[in-house]
């Protein structure tokens, strides 16, 4: 469905810093006031056709230094007016403008609405659940106490961990998603449109998988079957739960480099192992079916391993604006992953490609060692591996009106979807001095397709409270939900927050 951004003349008026002890999910008892703003003339700013683009914001450098307006401060009795961000001339709609007021957040949901909107039950953790109960069912009802069932059982877990994170199935998953109309139930769509969820298949089946083959390890040891095969099970075993528990959040989330190193030497270590133990077990045609399948999934991406130029500009010392025109123009709101060294690291962005243009765009924000180390030592080459696939934000076309919520480098993902207009949609952004990170181009770029953005300067302005923010302007634009691209804590207070106030939000989930 294509139809055009909203861009009604607006009028410029003020937007107040909430004080610290706001919190981002509850409304506070007293509205703040309105402060009359000054008056200001508008700049003219020369529209530019800028080739910058934006990033997709990591999820082991996500925490770093990229202010992202995750608490508001202190800032007592004072008040200050939202940067209207000067549009370009050329467009007829004016300066942005900013709400009147900060509207307050409405009530909360029933209680049993809003226990099923809590993090500890969100659609990741369902799916994996699912997957879980799904095996207890057949334990219970199909349970046959034989090697050769719970090496099928292990195999199949397994393969289902390995497959739904392949590109193509992401994909897939994404396009059966997006394929309902709008005219659907809010609650059908709303629930379509987490999708991005579908890591919990990852998880569940890669706990039920690595049970499984535990059990099937004591197994093969009871019944005395010969030592190559019981000692390779038992390896595996450990090679599994090596996997499993470096895979945990807390050693995920604070050694990320460490677990992508052993989530990838160990899955092949693994998978080398199964076909061992395949082969060793004499297992039938099945089993050897189910592993050529993984074993394609897992190669098919490294077959597209390729070395590619790319042109890099640094607006500031926060960002690197980098173009690639090797052959591929990936869709609106897709990824690629890069990588210097292709064994050691890789690292996702969103790609931004330009309407009718070939190539893309990545901007990538100082926000740990790797980011810097790029921007400072710009490199002319990359390496690029498989294709691109879709991510969060491509849920949008489920339906008529959205808001993107985005601080910082999170404008990255926002801006193919901004720039495509598939749906109409309005931008809240929150950045530090968005002109002098970013550069006049890539500003003028976006408010040339928004030009009723609310731009926050938190330089000038400090953070503020993020949930009213989204919530104020899902009100004023009438849309049926809320896209949110930042950091972890600020993506969870906006999602959590909003979704517990019978609000449709997605962000990203952090489970790479």
């Amino acid at each position: 469905m294509t139809s055009s951004v909203e861009t009604s003349s607006p009028k410029r008026s003020s937007v107040e810093p909430l004080a610290a002890g706001n919190s981002a999910t509850e409304s506070p008892a007293v509205q703040p006031p309105v402060v009359e703003a000054p008056s200001v003339e508008p700049r003219a700013v020369e529209s530019r056709a800028a080739e910058h683009s934006a990033v997709e914001p990591r999820a082991a450098e996500s925490r770093a230094a990229e202010p992202s307006a995750v608490e508001a401060p202190a800032v007592g009795a004072a008040r200050a007016e939202a940067l209207a961000v000067e549009t370009p001339r050329a467009s007829s709609a004016g300066a942005p403008s900013a709400p009147a007021d900060i509207a307050e957040l409405p009530p909360l949901t029933s209680a049993p609405r809003r226990l099923l909107k809590h993090p500890r039950l969100m659609h990741y953790n369902r799916l994996a659940a699912l997957v879980l109960f799904a095996n207890l069912g057949f334990l219970a009802v199909s349970w046959a106490p034989s090697a050769e069932a719970i090496g099928y059982a292990s195999l199949v877990n397994l393969a289902l961990a390995v497959v739904v994170r392949q590109q193509y199935v992401i994909n897939l998953f994404f396009r059966l998603a997006t394929w309902a109309p709008t005219s659907w139930p809010l609650k059908v769509r709303w629930t379509l449109g987490k999708v991005y969820h579908f890591g919990g298949l990852h998880v569940g089946g890669a706990l039920a998988g690595a049970v499984w083959f535990l059990a099937g390890a004591v197994v093969v040891t009871v019944d005395g079957a010969n030592a190559p095969l019981i000692t390779v099970s038992w390896i595996l075993v450990a090679l599994l739960v090596g996997i499993v528990a470096t895979a945990l959040p807390p050693f995920r989330s604070r050694f990320h480099d460490h677990f992508e190193k052993i989530h990838r030497f160990g899955g092949w270590s693994a998978l080398a192992l199964f076909w061992t133990h395949t082969l060793l077990g004499a297992q039938g045609p099945v089993a050897l079916g189910v592993l050529a399948v993984v074993t394609f999934s897992v190669a098919l991406p490294w077959l597209r391993l390729r070395k590619v130029d790319v042109r890099i500009e640094r607006p500031s010392s926060h960002v690197a604006l980098a173009r690639f025109d090797h052959g591929v123009t990936p869709f609106a709101g897709s990824s690629t992953a890069i990588s210097r060294s292709p064994l050691k690291e890789w690292h996702s962005f969103a790609n931004v490609p330009s309407p009718g243009r070939p190539g893309f765009r990545l901007t990538i924000s100082r926000a740990g060692d790797w980011t810097g180390s790029f921007i400072d030592d710009a490199p002319p080459k990359v390496w690029v591996k498989g294709i691109t696939t879709a991510g969060v934000a491509n849920i949008e076309t489920l339906f008529s009106k959205v808001i993107y919520v985005a601080t910082g480098s999170g404008i990255g993902p926002c801006l193919p979807h901004l720039l495509a207009a598939e749906v109409p949609s309005r931008l809240v952004w929150a950045t530090r001095d968005p002109r002098k990170t970013y550069g006049d181009d890539l500003v003028d770029e976006i408010l040339a397709v928004q030009p009723n953005a609310l731009v926050w300067d938190t330089s000038q302005h400090g953070k503020p409270d993020m949930v009213r923010l989204a919530y104020t302007a899902y009100r004023d634009f009438g849309a049926e939900a809320v896209i949110c691209i930042s950091n972890k804590k600020l993506t969870w207070q906006v999602v959590h927050g909003l979704e517990r106030r019978g609000i449709p939000a997605y962000g990203a989930i952090w489970d790479s």
